[in-house]
C-alpha cells in the first residue's frame, strides 16, 4: 500500500491533531504515514511511540528548514527515520523554536498595528499544541474574527506578501548544515517540493554531489516541467523518489485531501532499510 510523506498536524502549523491524521490516511487507502511537522521532533516521537494506528504505519520524519545560501532562497528538507536524541539535530529544532516564537510574537504585534480591530491573544487557543504562533494561526484567528475570508488569500498577501508591511523571518541553517544535521542523525535525506521555492538548481547540484537521498515529486505544487525534470534526475543519481500531500487541514491555501501525493510501498521500506543500515554504521 502506498504512503503519504508529507504532512503536518497541530504539532506545527497543521489544523489537525496528530492522533487523528492516521484515521484520515486510513481512509484515504493508505497503508503509511509520515507526520513532517516543521523543525520540531516531537512528530517523530510520536510515530516511534505509536508505531501503527487505525492500521496505518507511521513514519517518524521531520521536515526541516534550511537557506539556500548561494541563491538566497528558504529550502525545505523531509528526514525520515531520524535519530531524535541525536544532540545536534535537537539543537537545531530548539534552536528554529525560539526563532519561531520571537518572529512569531513580531507579526502578532505588527498585524495588531495594521488591524486595529484584530487581538492577538485571539490566535492563542489555535497555537497552544505547537507552541509556536505561525501565520496560519493568525490568519485563522483573523478568519474567525470575519477580518479575512480565507488562511492563504488576498488578505494574507496584503499583510505578509511581498509588498506587504509585515517582514518577520527567522534565521536558518544553510543547506548543507542541515544535511550535515541529518547524517548525524542517521535520517534520511529528501528534498521537498523543489517547485515551492525555487530549488530546481539546487537539486540538480545536490544530486550531482551525492549530499541528498531522494527528490519530492509527487507533490500538489510541483510543476509538470519540474516533476519530469526531476524524474531524470532521479534517474540519473539513482535517488528516492517521494510524494506526498503538505497536508496542513484547513490551514491551507488550496485544500487537499489526504493522499493527493504519495509514494510507494517499495520506497517506503528502501528509505526505513537505509535509515536502519545508517543507525548501525554509528
Amino acid at each position: 500500500m502506498n504512503g503519504d510523506l508529507h504532512t503536518h498536524s497541530t504539532f506545527s502549523d497543521g489544523s489537525t491533531p496528530i492522533e487523528q491524521l492516521p484515521r484520515l490516511a486510513a481512509r484515504a487507502g493508505l497503508g503509511w504515514l509520515a507526520v513532517s511537522d516543521h523543525d520540531t521532533l516531537r512528530s517523530a516521537e510520536y510515530a516511534y511511540a505509536h508505531p501503527e494506528q487505525a492500521g496505518v504505519r507511521l513514519i517518524p520524519a521531520v521536515e526541516l528548514s534550511a537557506r539556500d545560501t548561494v541563491r538566497g532562497r528558504r529550502a525545505h528538507i523531509l528526514c525520515y527515520w531520524p535519530d531524535t536524541a541525536c544532540p545536534p539535530l535537537r539543537g537545531y529544532c530548539d534552536h528554529m523554536a525560539a526563532e519561531r516564537v520571537e518572529a512569531g510574537r513580531r507579526n502578532a504585534a505588527d498585524l495588531a498595528r495594521e488591524e486595529p480591530r484584530f487581538d492577538p491573544a485571539w490566535a492563542e487557543p489555535l497555537w497552544q499544541a505547537s507552541g509556536i504562533p505561525f501565520k496560519a494561526h493568525l490568519m485563522a484567528a483573523m478568519c474567525e474574527a470575519g477580518l479575512a475570508d480565507s488562511i492563504y488569500g488576498a488578505r494574507y498577501k496584503e499583510l505578509f506578501g511581498k509588498n506587504g508591511p509585515i517582514h518577520n523571518s527567522c534565521r536558518y541553517e544553510s543547506v548543507e548544515g542541515v544535511l550535515a544535521l541529518i547524517r548525524a542523525a542517521g535520517g534520511v535525506a529528501v528534498l521537498a517540493h523543489p517547485s515551492v521555492y525555487n530549488s530546481m538548481e539546487l537539486a540538480a547540484e545536490l544530486a550531482a554531489a551525492g549530499k541528498i537521498d531522494g527528490v519530492e515529486i509527487d507533490h500538489p505544487r510541483n510543476t509538470p516541467e519540474d516533476r519530469a525534470q526531476l524524474h531524470r534526475l532521479a534517474e540519473k543519481y539513482g535517488l528516492l523518489i517521494t510524494g506526498g500531500t503538505d497536508f496542513h487541514g484547513r490551514y491551507a491555501g488550496t485544500l487537499r485531501p489526504m493522499g493527493s501525493g504519495t509514494t510507494s510501498e517499495d520506497t517506503i521500506r528502501r528509505i526505513e532499510a537505509l535509515a536502519r543500515s545508517r543507525k548501525e554504521q554509528k
